[in-house]
């Protein structure tokens, strides 16, 4: 029986890490666009383009960041996107407290630590497979996903509360402290990543061209990109327009906005401790198809909150954002651990680069249209758009093979066509 990685000391350094990271994030989360609105009176258009800058960066420098990666030392990549995030997040509450703070400097903040996660991101995903076997992937990346949804419940849940006697801006001090303290844990590791020899790089071009072409011809991955790509544009636009919802639309209190996210934490949490039951149950390939459904489905109770009164609203926005986020993690795992026994390690950083470029790349554009559809159609009917978007997302792995699979390929083949047999049928 293979030992549980609790017992792994290098993993718990990067599970510790991962959730300090976690919940400085999730605190940001909240308080930056609270911040926006409350403090900086943030349009739905520049709302939009606070989201956007947010994730541009993984549309701007994700691919050449993949080949970086693959060159580096992915443990320096991890720390030093840590500190560089922390010292960005802290002229924030610096600035507010000399009066001085403007929405521009907002944006200078959100492009930086968007750009320092792709980093953070792309090393991240491809240092897990170089510290555990890969019969543990699914495993490690459940655990990880447990770190997120711990965080998820902690974080919204802990700002909802400091909001009541903190002013959003100084909240973000806790976000700098998570990105330190996971800077840490990250440097306690001990594992030393092996660097590729200097003498078999080849140009930058042709290192990206790979990892690009591995995503794109794999029948599979492709499909999965799709789908990921196009539910992240639309969630995008849920994204960018949440806390104007909540708090200007539906005339409810900046708390319970934290207990609507603290709720799809739960929910996140939920699906991280039964991702793995779920998909021995289903199937790890139906899992795909059947979450992505699930995810769309679940999304439509945020706007219809707007068509009830009282606690009626509140319940189906909790609801809604649970289900969400238990359909959000039970894919992720699924199909990240599937694209992680799948890749050559050589190429994993790479790989995920290319994943991320193409689905976080379409993130900013959905910011943008989240904005100029809240100011052009009102925040209900954008939120609609976005729903009806989320469903259309499933179709690309809803109308694929993956609906009949049971088990996913393990194969390093990355363009083999005979990678979309099921492994077991039924």
């Amino acid at each position: 029986m293979t030992r549980s990685l609790w017992h792994h000391r290098d993993f718990r350094q990067l599970w510790i890490a991962e959730t300090a990271s976690h919940v400085g994030t999730q605190v940001v989360g909240v308080a930056l666009p609270v911040v926006a609105v409350a403090v900086l009176d943030a349009t739905p258009l520049e709302m939009g383009v606070l989201t956007a800058l947010e994730t541009a960066a993984f549309l701007l420098i994700a691919l050449p960041a993949g080949a970086w990666v693959d060159r580096w030392r992915r443990q320096r990549v991890l720390v030093r996107a840590d500190v560089v995030r922390a010292l960005a997040l802290v002229t924030i509450p610096v600035a507010y407290l000399l009066d001085a703070l403007t929405l521009g400097q907002l944006y200078l903040v959100a492009a930086v630590v968007g750009t320092a996660t792709v980093f953070f991101d792309v090393a991240y995903q491809s240092y897990l497979p170089s510290l555990v076997d890969r019969s543990q992937l699914t495993d490690g990346n459940g655990k990880l996903e447990v770190s997120r949804a711990v965080a998820q419940v902690a974080g919204p849940g802990l700002t909802g509360v400091l909001l009541r006697v903190l002013a959003a801006p100084l909240l973000i001090v806790v976000t700098a402290a998570g990105y330190l303290l996971s800077a840490f844990f990250v440097g306690r590791i001990r594992h030393v990543d092996v660097v590729p020899d200097r003498s078999t790089r080849r140009r930058l071009r042709v290192e990206i061209g790979e990892g690009l072409s591995f995503v794109v011809r794999h029948p599979l991955l492709r499909r999965i990109v799709a789908c990921t790509g196009t539910g992240n544009l639309f969630g995008s636009i849920t994204g960018t327009l949440l806390a104007i919802y909540v708090l200007r639309t539906l005339g409810l209190a900046e708390s319970t906005l934290g207990l609507v996210l603290s709720a799809g934490a739960a929910g996140g949490l939920l699906g991280a401790f039964t991702a793995a039951r779920f998909a021995r149950v289903v199937g790890e390939g139906r899992t795909i198809p059947l979450s992505a459904v699930g995810f769309g489905l679940f999304a439509a109770l945020t706007p219809l909150a707007a068509s009830v009164e009282g606690a009626a609203r509140v319940v189906l926005l909790v609801g809604g954002s649970i289900g969400v986020s238990w359909a959000v993690v039970v894919y992720n795992v699924v199909q990240v651990s599937f694209r992680q026994r799948l890749c050559p390690p050589a190429l994993l950083g790479r790989m995920n680069a290319s994943v991320r470029f193409i689905v976080f790349g379409t993130m900013p554009v959905g910011g943008l249209l989240g904005g100029v559809l809240g100011t052009a159609l009102g925040v209900v009917p954008a939120l609609w758009v976005a729903v009806a978007g989320q469903l259309l997302a499933a179709l690309p792995v809803l109308l694929s093979p993956l609906l009949g699979m049971r088990d996913l390929p393990d194969a390093l083949d990355a363009t083999s066509e005979e990678a979309v047999s099921p492994a077991t049928p039924g």
